[in-house]
């Protein structure tokens, strides 16, 4: 059971890993271990039949392609979006980077539209509208994949790993690594052990607490990450109209003016559906993703409103606060997502169902509890939400209307950030780490390109 390189992590920044290895050495003997399923088996009941029966793994959240590919699979054009690459690697090769990565996506029949661009006035018209509300509007261009194409896509890259011999090894959790006397990387632990001098640990966020336990256990450099704490709001398509239009995507970033807290638009989804995620088996939080066939559409927009925290000494626990908050909301739901109206959620009170039943906007996930997040959320990511959707509303007028939907509880697990020297090694000689569970990209785009850089490093 020796091998040239192990990958920990069948997401877009193992994959990209091995495709690169490949792609300059195909020699070389790799293995890529998973705890999900293979894209194949990745079969959400929920998205079905409309009930979750709590697979474990999750299949939204794990397996072949990660979570994000699967849940709608927008890539970000653009080094400003979706992680902190251009700290390791420079704005110009990030973005050479990207290019090179979208052509491979390209090639395994992503969507050939790209949305953002060609459109200029328009977005100049959201631009002014945006600085007249304190608002940074960040353009980017999107890919759109969809969730049913991201699957067929990701289909077509599994199946090539196979056929250049990638050793896929599925619903087989990693429980540690195995260092030598001199604290060198000699392999990992399995079902059974497993050997190699080079070892890339590319988890996504469903398991960062995973290898935030890692790191403690073997002295693996950190220092403390960010915490996205917020809700996903949902209005009907024409409130969105100009901006989906225009943009698809449209990335707002605001400053409170109570707190001067950083929020920010993220991943949203036109026509699209509000869906339940669950980690760890039972801990639902909310996201969303949409379809691109005409026939899956809805008629609502969400995307998510995200509060960013950077804490000091002596907090160092970002996932576990992220999922104190969001069992908070679990507690009073039975497991499930809290819904409410804007217009109860500022007034202070809980949403009922009746109230809930005569709204323009309907629900898009069904399994909703209506409730009150006053008794979720901290007072400050309350108020830093409601000052975010009354700017928002200056540029898409009617989302403050009191019809509109809150969803929560939104968080994002990203692990304290695994610190790394600009090739992605760890403190510990041969160890790697990449994506979003080790807290250095954020989306799809970023970490499929982690995933080159840590190919070409390993070649």
């Amino acid at each position: 059971m020796r091998y040239d390189i192990i990958i920990v992590g069948a997401g877009p920044c193992g994959i990209f890993t091995a495709l690169e290895v490949k792609k300059h050495n195909p020699n070389k003997k790799i293995l890529m271990i998973e705890k999900g399923n293979p894209i194949e088996k990745r079969i959400c009941p929920k998205r079905r039949r409309g009930i979750c029966t709590h697979c474990k793994p999750c299949n939204i959240t794990t397996g072949f392609a990660g979570a994000g590919a699967y849940s709608d699979g927008k890539l970000s054009l653009s080094p400003d979006v979706g992680g902190n690459l251009p700290e390791y690697l420079g704005y110009e090769k990030t973005q050479e980077l990207i290019n090179y990565v979208d052509n491979i996506y390209l090639k395994f029949g992503a969507d050939k539209t790209v949305y953002g661009i060609g459109k200029e006035k328009e977005i100049e018209e959201i631009r002014k509208k945006a600085i007249r509300s304190n608002l940074k509007l960040v353009e980017c261009p999107i890919r759109h994949m969809g969730t049913e194409e991201g699957y067929a896509i990701y289909t077509r890259i599994e199946k090539y790993l196979k056929e250049i011999e990638v050793n896929l090894s599925f619903k087989n959790p990693v429980k540690d690594i195995i260092l030598d006397e001199n604290r060198n990387i000699k392999g990992v632990i399995a079902d059974k052990e497993y050997y190699s001098d080079q070892v890339v640990i590319a988890v996504g966020r469903d398991g960062s607490d995973w290898l935030k336990d890692l790191c403690i256990k073997h002295d693996i450099n950190t220092e403390t990450g960010d915490v996205d704490i917020g809700v996903r709001v949902e209005t009907r398509n024409e409130i969105m109209e100009e901006l989906n239009n225009a943009m698809y995507e449209s990335k707002l970033i605001y400053y409170t003016p109570t707190f001067d807290d950083k929020v920010r638009t993220f991943c949203t989804n036109p026509s699209g559906e509000v869906s339940t995620e669950y980690y760890d088996g039972n801990l639902a939080v909310v996201n969303g993703h949409s379809y691109k066939s005409e026939s899956l559409k809805s008629e609502n927009t969400n995307f998510a409103l995200l509060v960013t925290k950077h804490f000091t000494k002596p907090f160092n626990s970002p996932i576990e606060y992220g999922m104190h908050i969001a069992k908070l909301g679990n507690m009073l739901s039975g497991n499930k997502v809290l819904i409410q109206r804007y217009g109860d959620f500022k007034r202070g009170r809980r949403t009922t169902g009746e109230r809930l039943y005569r709204n323009n906007i309907i629900p898009t996930l069904k399994d909703t509890v209506p409730g009150d997040l006053s008794l979720v959320l901290p007072y400050r990511i309350m108020k830093d939400v409601d000052e975010m959707l009354i700017a928002l509303d200056n540029v898409a007028p009617g989302l403050a209307s009191d019809e509109t939907l809150l969803y929560g509880v939104e968080v994002k697990f990203y692990s304290n950030k695994v610190i790394t020297d600009n090739n992605f090694e760890t403190n510990i000689k041969g160890l790697y780490v990449g994506g979003d569970g080790a807290g250095i990209t954020r989306g799809l785009m970023q970490a499929s390109v982690n995933g080159v850089v840590l190919g070409r490093n390993l070649s």
